[in-house]
């Protein structure tokens, strides 16, 4: 069950609740493209490469939720400095995560599975945490339904290698009802001291990294 579930059942359940959510949910994409199209000049989609199945690059989908702020020398300014009290409202819903749905339906993402990360944070992971990109990144995942940012990123890396080891229908359908309670009570959002989560700069002695 689990390998024919992840040969065509999962792509299966993704279109599935992907284009049913799309459909839902299009006068609330609507409304926030509006509202950021106000609220930051004109800018509504944060688009970025990032590394999909096996780590091969494609393009990622956001709502924009901090300013292009710069300092004189041309360097974004820190994130706490460019994440807006409209940024923190939609990344607190987490109504920035609804484009995605596309990546999802073109078969960049799952809805389930380890979050897309940076392109650079490639060569930085040991060769167990590279596992992680054995699977489609997703939407949502183990990860996040136990701590999102309140883990370390060797915590984050260790429930993401757990995930491509027991992915089934189960333990996705669990996910999704994870998923959906946190939408009600947000936990996690930031990690302890940052507006979203540090930059992950290797594991500590670890060779491989």
């Amino acid at each position: 069950m689990p390998l024919m579930y992840q040969r065509f059942g999962k792509r299966f359940l993704d279109l599935l609740i992907a284009g049913a959510a799309l459909l839902l949910l299009w006068p609330v994409l609507l409304a926030v493209a509006l509202v950021l199209w106000v609220g930051f000049d004109g800018h509504v989609l944060f688009r970025q490469q990032r590394p999909g199945l096996h780590g091969q690059p494609f393009t990622f989908y956001k709502f924009v939720t901090m300013t292009q702020a710069r300092d004189l020398q041309g360097h974004l300014l820190p994130d706490a400095q460019r994440l807006t009290p409209l940024g923190k409202f939609i990344r607190k819903t987490s109504l920035d995560e609804l484009p995605q749905l596309f990546n999802v339906l073109r078969g960049d993402m799952s809805l389930i599975g380890p979050r897309p990360l940076l392109l650079d944070y490639l060569p930085l992971y040991s060769a167990e945490q590279a596992r992680r990109h054995h699977v489609k990144p997703g939407i949502t995942g183990w990860a996040q339904v136990n701590g999102r940012n309140l883990l370390s990123w060797e915590e984050k890396f260790t429930f993401d290698v757990w995930y491509v080891e027991h992915v089934s229908l189960r333990v996705d359908l669990l996910i999704l009802w994870r998923t959906l309670r946190h939408l009600f009570k947000p936990e996690g959002i930031s990690a302890p001291g940052t507006a979203t989560m540090e930059r992950f700069t290797g594991t500590r002695d670890n060779p491989a990294s």
